[in-house]
C-alpha cells in the first residue's frame, strides 16, 4: 500500500460510523463499477415490484381527495364521531 493510499486509510478509520463514514463507504465502492448494466438494473426492479404485483394490492388501493379526507376528518371533530 502506498503511503497516501495508508494516510487515507487512516482518516477512513478514524471516522465516526455515523453518516460520514457510511457516505464515504458507499462512494467508494460506487466507484469500483462506474457502468451501469441497464438490463440487470432493469431485472432488479422487476424482482423488487414482483411481490407488490402478486399480491393484486396495486389493484385493491383507491385514492381519496384531499377534500373528503379534509370533510371527514372536520366532520369527526366537530361532531365526535
Amino acid at each position: 500500500m502506498t503511503q497516501q493510499a495508508s494516510e487515507l486509510l487512516q482518516k477512513a478509520l478514524s471516522l465516526s460510523e455515523g453518516k460520514n463514514a457510511l457516505e464515504l463507504a458507499g462512494s467508494l465502492i460506487e466507484s469500483l463499477d462506474a457502468t451501469v448494466d441497464e438490463a440487470a438494473e432493469a431485472a432488479w426492479n422487476q424482482e423488487i415490484a414482483r411481490p407488490y404485483r402478486e399480491s393484486g394490492l396495486w389493484q385493491k388501493r383507491k385514492t381519496i381527495p384531499w377534500e373528503t379526507v379534509r370533510s371527514r376528518i372536520s366532520s369527526k371533530l366537530t361532531h365526535g364521531k
